[in-house]
């Protein structure tokens, strides 16, 4: 059977749906990637194969067009309210408008029998209708957005329908749900659940991970083990003073050690630090969160759900988009804490405060295990790709 997978230029839109593509390919079936050059890199890293359609994307070029001078996203951007997130669907919207006829005639060249693509992909829903096979739509994690955006857009993508002859634009036939039910949105659409398999790209098992792995967690005696990891888009808009700022005041916290995935082009703007804190060239998560007692990081879906599998507490510090709703979801559980203004953020008593009460309150750590039993007896990428074959053939 041939799928097609498609994904909206954002290298970490693409990574929630790596394990089922690895599922499809494990049973046999012709895997294709379809995408912008944006997300080619992580297609190569996860072992897959693709095709470069259209022009480059350039997310962060993008949201840095939309900062004020030296201003993080959540000084400068209005935090989107909970009925409002309609809007970020418009973006997606141009984006299929410019994408469809490549995609579209390189799916008529590969002849898929499933379409797979991220919740923002509406170009996929065309291109379904037209060739007449069944799409999946999978969500990221905690899902704000979705639902909100995919009927904001559909009068606007009407005309380009009908000129492909569609009434209307499709509706997915899959939704496909990483998230807990219990962490879920309650107002997000009923999804399909597939169990969240970490993916935050390839990499190397560096000597520092196999000294965390070898040393296991904190336990008694040993200081509490912290990982922060914000991600590249926030360091790269105007982020890494908010970040030099967290390290020294999580450095002073008594028995605490923090390790902080920064990128090498980083480094020198950060400065000093207090000997506590050990900074890492970015490596995917799983390689050494089973070491971690917590973890701090921005909101975003992969973190969090990378996290949620390892049953860690976390403490959100989101910038934008639905990186709020994540935060608020995990505090909502008990799992989690969520400083959501550019204020409480920037203060060091108050970031010192929340993951001092993180590592210490036995109800966060216990409320985040039961997150990961419930994600862990979630129906497997393997299970879920054999009922989208299933559904492929009908």
């Amino acid at each position: 059977m041939r799928i097609l997978m498609m994904t909206t230029p954002v290298p970490t839109h693409f990574t929630p749906i790596v394990p089922l593509a690895w599922a499809f390919r494990a049973a046999g079936h012709d895997v294709m990637v379809a995408g912008q050059p944006d997300v080619m890199g992580m297609v190569r890293s996860a072992g897959l194969v693709g095709t470069s359609i259209g022009e480059r994307f350039g997310v962060e070029d993008w949201l840095r067009g939309k900062l004020q001078g030296d201003k993080r996203p959540i000084e400068t951007l209005p935090r989107p309210r909970a009925d409002d997130m309609g809007v970020f669907g418009q973006v997606w919207m141009a984006h299929t408008q410019e994408t469809l006829p490549g995609q579209l005639a390189f799916a008529r060249e590969f002849r898929p029998d499933l379409v797979v693509a991220d919740q923002m992909e509406y170009t996929a829903l065309i291109v379904g209708g037209v060739l007449g096979v069944p799409v999946v739509h999978h969500r990221w994690g905690v899902d704000a957005m979705s639902d909100q955006s995919l009927r904001a857009v559909r009068p606007g993508l009407a005309p380009l329908c009908a000129e492909f002859g569609l009434e209307a634009l499709p509706e997915p036939d899959v939704k496909l749900d990483p998230c807990p039910p219990s962490l879920q949105l309650p107002s997000a659409d009923p999804g399909t659940p597939i169990r969240h398999v970490p993916f935050n790209g390839s990499g190397e098992l560096a000597p520092w991970a196999r000294e965390l792995r070898v040393s296991g967690g904190s336990g008694a005696g040993k200081a509490r083990r912290v990982a922060v990891s914000l991600g590249r888009s926030t360091l790269a808009l105007n982020g890494v003073p908010h970040l030099r700022l967290m390290l020294q005041a999580f450095g002073r916290l008594p028995d605490v050690e923090v390790i902080a995935t920064v990128g090498e082009e980083h480094r020198a703007e950060i400065g000093p630090l207090p000997d506590a804190v050990r900074l890492v060239e970015p490596t995917p998560l799983h390689l050494f969160l089973g070491a971690c007692d917590a973890v701090v990081h921005h909101g975003g879906a992969g973190t969090a759900m990378t996290a949620t599998s390892f049953g860690l507490p976390q403490l959100v510090l989101p910038q934008l988009s639905d990186a709020f709703g994540t935060g608020e979801q995990l505090q909502k559980r008990g799992a989690g804490l969520v400083l959501d203004d550019a204020e409480t953020q920037s203060d060091p008593a108050a970031l010192s405060s929340a993951l001092s009460a993180l590592l210490t309150d036995s109800a966060h750590r216990e409320a985040a295990r039961e997150l990961r039993a419930e994600m862990a007896g979630m129906p497997s990428p393997a299970r879920v790709a054999e009922d989208l074959t299933r559904l492929a053939a009908r």
